[in-house]
């Protein structure tokens, strides 16, 4: 079964041409994990500092899978939390066609 975990990614203070370079494609991937569920939120900091992302996984390892395949992954240090509950207006607001 799967479960929310909350990962908070500390970046760089300065974003090199290499890192740069590589915010397109990270965009792509994100795009096609929210896509397929596999992210349900993906958040930046003003100062862009701080990352936040809600990744549904069955395992604390498969999360490292993901953001092991990130392309930013060199950069990011990820800080790992399995969450109780992750609820949004999304959610509730599902109505059945039936």
């Amino acid at each position: 079964m799967k479960k929310p975990f909350m990962v908070e990614f500390e970046l760089p203070e300065e974003f090199d041409d290499d890192f740069i370079s590589l915010i397109p494609s990270q965009r792509l991937h994100i795009d096609e994990l929210l896509a397929v569920g596999k992210i349900r939120s993906y958040a930046l900091s003003m100062d862009r500092s701080v990352l936040w992302v809600v990744v549904e996984a069955q395992s604390e390892f498969e999360v490292m899978e993901i953001i092991a395949n990130m392309p930013l992954a060199d950069y990011m240090h990820p800080f790992v939390s399995e969450l109780m509950f992750y609820h949004t207006a999304e959610k509730l607001m599902q109505f059945s066609l039936n």
